[in-house]
């Protein structure tokens, strides 16, 4: 038997998301869950709603463009706040910080859920998910959360390939994470580390480069770009006003992770060599 197209693909998560009958889309405003929303606005129309969740780990920037697309989608957006710095096992920061987070979040949404036709909530949840370490997986199936695009056998090249095909003006959009990622496990979680890396990352992006990362190490910021944007982000004069803006932020020192930005890279404590220079 041959694989299945990426039309049959297609074909097989309309299907599903109708099947379903009404949905709430966690939505991000990333690819994965933009795609999510666009098809299942395409099959459900009104009985499809993207839900945002705004709290500290969630850049500005980000709520903007989940705002901006589901518009370009013409799908019913809702935003609902909330705050992870109020649960102590989130703030900690130890290696099941993404589970609390993710219960927090999955908790928060199935308060949205009404009758008389209780919606299902669905994630974007991937394919390639499945080969990483993902908290947030087991914190959705404990909460009832369907993934659709698993369901349907998308992979991220699938997604990309489909939010292009659909007109979705942010196919190609960089994989994004919240900001609690830039911290180091065991390092506790506060607004203003928060708020500094978002600051710094906002830096790099206004200077151009799309693939960012700040990890922030105390006093220290780690700069990821990608590879290629290595060279000129060392250009004498782009470093120099780099680094006077991210210190602006909240930073003494800043450096430059000659590795370059790795998606689902982890923040891991610098040596107390590296700190004191």
């Amino acid at each position: 038997m041959s694989p299945p197209t990426l039309e049959s693909k297609l074909d097989r998560l309309k299907a599903i998301l109708s099947n379903l009958g009404s949905v709430l889309v966690a939505y991000s405003g990333g690819v994965d869950s933009s795609l999510l929303l666009k098809v299942a606005h395409m099959q459900l129309g009104i009985r499809a709603i993207g839900i945002t969740a705004v709290s500290p780990t969630f850049p500005a920037s980000e709520l903007e463009d989940a705002q901006r697309i589901a518009a370009e989608i013409g799908a019913r957006h809702k935003i609902v706040y909330t705050n992870q710095l109020e649960i102590p096992s989130f703030v900690t920061n130890d290696a099941t910080r993404c589970f609390h987070c993710k219960s927090h979040l999955y908790q928060l949404l199935t308060t949205q859920q009404a009758p008389p036709h209780d919606a299902h909530i669905v994630d974007g949840t991937h394919v390639d998910d499945l080969g990483d370490d993902r908290p947030g997986i087991a914190a959705a199936r404990r909460w009832g959360v369907l993934s659709p695009l698993i369901d349907a056998n998308l992979t991220k090249a699938d997604i990309r390939s489909l939010a292009r095909e659909l007109g979705l003006s942010n196919w190609d959009k960089p994989a994004a994470a919240c900001l609690a990622s830039r911290i180091p496990r065991g390092t506790p979680i506060t607004i203003e580390k928060l708020t500094r890396v978002e600051r710094a990352e906002a830096v790099l992006r206004q200077e151009g480069f799309r693939h960012v990362r700040v990890r922030d190490h105390g006093e220290l910021a780690r700069i990821e770009v990608s590879p290629p944007d290595i060279p000129i982000l060392v250009n004498p004069e782009r470093r120099e006003k780099i680094v006077t803006a991210i210190k602006k932020t909240g930073f003494v020192f800043v450096t430059l992770d000659l590795e370059g930005y790795r998606a689902g890279g982890v923040s891991l404590s610098p040596s107390p060599a590296l700190l004191s220079h």
